[in-house]
C-alpha cells in the first residue's frame, strides 16, 4: 500500500499576489499580506525576504524513526512516484554521499523542502550547483524563521535561493526587475519571485522585549506569460529535457 509516511502532504501551495500567473489549485492571497509584503510593513518588527522562484519539483526530505525519508509534495515516498525523477531523487538522497548530509541536519520529525532541479518543466537550467535547492525546514506545519534555517542548512554544504532581498517590503516590479540574471543559471526568463514574512512576535503580554521570530506568511509572483511545464515529455511530446544527471556527480 502507498501510504503517506507523513500523514500529510509534505508541502502546500503558496497564495499568489495580483497579476501572477495562476495554475489549477493556486488561490491568491489576501490585499493585507499583499501590502505588507509589497508596500508598508505593520512594524518595525515585520522582515520581508524575497527569493528567487526555483523551477522544478518540489519535493522533501523527513526524518521519521530515525530513517531518512525521500517524498514529493503531496507527501508520498518519492520511490513510489510515477515520475522517474522522482526515483532518481530518492536515489539521490539515499546515496551514502547524501544520505550523511541529512541524516546530519534533520532532527527527529522534521522535514527539509526544497526544489528538485534533475528536468526542465517550463525553465531549463545551466546548474552552477547540485539539483537540490533547500527553502524550508518544517516540523509539521511551522517552518523555521530564516536566520535559523540559513545557519543550519549552510553547514551542510546546501545552496539556498537566490535572495534579491531582505528588510522591509519590496514592490513586485522590483524583485522582477532584480531576476534579470538568475543565481541558479536559468536559461530561460526567471519564473517569478516569493516573498518570506517573518515577524518578532511578543513572548508574553506586557513584556516588549521578549520576543521571537516566526514565519507569517509566504507568497508569490509568477510572470503572467509564465507556461508551466512546456518542456515535460507529456506535455511537449518531445523527450525529456535534463539539467543535471546522475553520471555528472559523485
Amino acid at each position: 500500500m502507498n501510504c503517506k509516511p507523513l500523514n500529510q502532504k509534505s508541502y502546500g501551495h503558496i497564495p499568489h499576489f495580483p497579476g501572477s500567473r495562476i495554475g489549477p489549485g493556486d488561490h491568491r492571497c489576501s490585499d493585507g499580506q499583499l501590502t505588507i509584503a509589497t508596500l508598508k510593513a505593520r512594524d518595525k518588527h515585520d522582515v520581508i525576504i524575497v527569493q528567487e522562484k526555483v523551477d522544478g519539483s518540489n519535493v522533501g526530505i523527513a526524518k521519521i524513526n530515525n530513517i531518512i525519508v525521500p517524498l514529493t509534495r503531496t507527501g508520498y515516498r518519492a520511490e513510489t512516484s510515477p515520475f522517474e525523477q522522482h526515483h532518481y531523487f530518492a536515489s539521490w538522497v539515499l546515496h551514502p554521499n547524501q544520505w550523511e548530509r541529512f541524516a546530519s541536519l534533520l532532527n527527529e520529525g522534521e522535514r527539509l523542502c526544497g526544489e528538485w532541479l534533475m528536468q526542465a518543466h517550463g525553465t531549463r537550467y545551466n546548474l552552477p550547483h547540485e539539483p537540490f535547492v533547500p527553502f524550508d525546514l518544517m516540523t509539521g506545519m511551522i517552518r523555521l524563521p530564516w536566520p535559523d534555517f540559513r545557519v543550519r542548512v549552510i553547514q551542510h554544504g546546501f545552496t539556498l535561493p537566490n535572495t534579491l532581498h531582505e528588510g522591509g517590503p519590496l514592490s513586485i516590479d522590483e524583485a522582477m526587475s532584480r531576476l534579470r540574471i538568475s543565481g541558479h543559471g536559468a536559461i530561460d526568463p526567471v519564473e517569478g519571485a516569493v516573498w518570506r514574512v517573518e515577524r518578532y512576535e511578543q513572548i508574553k503580554k506586557g513584556v516588549a522585549s521578549e520576543r521571537r521570530r516566526k514565519v507569517d506568511f509566504l507568497a508569490k509572483y509568477i510572470r503572467p506569460d509564465k507556461q508551466d511545464g512546456i518542456y515535460l515529455p507529456e506535455i511537449s511530446g518531445k523527450p525529456p529535457i535534463f539539467n543535471w544527471l546522475p553520471e555528472k556527480t559523485t
